[in-house]
C-alpha cells in the first residue's frame, strides 16, 4: 500500500474513481493472488508472508488464484488497455517467481531483483498511470499525456520505492533460512547472514532516502524534511530489533518481522495520505 499511497500522492491531477479502482484492483485482486498462487507451488507449512498458520495448499487455492487475476486483468483493461498490459506483465512476473518448474525466487539475487522492480518502481508507475486523470480544463493534454505524465518525471520516486522495497524484502525472509532451503530456495537473507541482511536492508533504506531527496528537494523540500521525522519510529525498531538479532539469532522471528513491517506500513501509510490530502 505504501507505494501506491506514494504515486498517488505526486501525481497532480487525480482521477478518483479510477484511483479507488486502482486501489481495488491492486489490494484485492492481484495482491492476494499473487499470495495464494506463490502458497499454492510453494506448500508451505510455517509461517509465511502475513500469515503465521497458513492454510494447507491446495487446487482451490490455485483455481481463486486464477479468477483473481482474470478479474485484475478485465478491470485494469476496462481503465485503459495500457494499464490492462501493465496489470498482466506484473502477474507473469509473480508467477515466474513461483511457479515451481521456473520458480525465480530460488535464485537469491534474480528473485531479489523482480520484487526490487515490480513491486517498486513498476508498482509506482503503475499506480500513478491509472489513477491520473484529465479534468475539463486539460482535456486538451489527453493526447500528449495519453494517461498519464512521461516516466522521467517519475523516475527518482520510482527508485526510491524500489529501493524502500529492497530494505523490507530481506527482512521478510529472515525468520524462514531453513524451510526456505528445505524447499529448495537460497534466499537472499541466507546468502547476506542474519547479521548481513540488517546490514544490506539499512543500505537499502538509506539509498531510498537520498532518492527521495532527490525527488523532493525541487517540488517540496518540506515534505522530505517531514519524511525524515516520521520514519524515526521505523529506524528506532529497526535498530533495536537488529540488536537484539546481533546478541541472539532467535530474534529473527516471525513475531518481530511482522511487528518491523506494521510499523514501516502504518507510518509510511499515514505520511503519504498527508500528501494527498494536502
Amino acid at each position: 500500500m505504501p507505494v501506491y499511497l506514494f504515486a498517488l500522492s505526486q501525481i497532480q491531477l487525480i482521477n478518483t474513481t479510477n484511483a479507488i479502482i486502482t486501489f481495488c484492483l491492486l489490494h484485492l485482486l492481484v495482491y492476494p493472488a499473487s499470495n495464494l498462487f506463490n502458497s499454492y507451488y510453494d506448500r508451505d507449512n510455517g509461517s509465511v508472508g502475513g500469515i503465521k498458520n497458513p492454510p494447507p495448499a491446495n487446487s482451490k487455492m490455485l483455481l481463486l488464484a486464477n479468477t483473481l487475476d482474470l478479474a485484475a486483468i478485465l478491470v485494469s483493461t476496462y481503465i485503459h488497455p495500457e494499464i490492462g498490459v501493465f496489470v498482466t506483465i506484473y502477474i507473469i512476473a509473480s508467477r515466474l517467481y513461483s511457479y515451481r518448474p521456473i520458480r525465480l525466487k530460488q535464485y537469491p539475487f534474480i528473485g531479489f531483483l523482480v520484487i526490487f522492480i515490480f513491486q517498486g518502481a513498476f508498482t509506482f508507475y503503475l499506480s500513478a498511470k491509472a489513477s491520473y486523470g484529465l479534468n475539463s480544463m486539460t482535456q486538451h493534454l489527453e493526447s500528449f499525456c495519453l494517461i498519464g505524465v512521461p516516466i522521467h518525471k517519475y523516475i527518482l520516486a520510482m527508485l526510491a520505492s524500489s529501493f524502500q522495497i529492497g530494505a523490507i524484502y530481506p527482512l521478510t525472509q529472515i525468520y524462514q533460512h531453513q524451510s526456505d532451503l528445505d524447499d529448495g530456495v537460497t534466499t537472499l537473507s541466507y546468502k547476506l547472514g542474519y547479521r548481513g541482511t540488517f546490514i544490506f536492508s539499512g543500505l537499502m533504506f538509506g539509498i531510498s532516502t537520498v532518492f527521495y531527496y532527490l525527488h523532493f528537494k525541487d517540488l517540496d523540500i518540506n515534505s522530505f524534511y517531514l519524511l525524515l521525522i516520521v520514519q524515526i519510529p521505523i529506524i528506532a525498531y529497526f535498530v533495536y530489533w537488529a540488536s537484539k538479532v546481533w546478541t541472539d539469532t532467535k530474534n529473527a522471528d516471525y513475531k518481530h518481522t511482522m511487528q518491523m513491517n506494521v510499523i514501516a506500513a502504518v507510518v509510511l501509510n499515514l505520511f503519504f495520505i498527508y500528501l494527498i490530502l494536502t
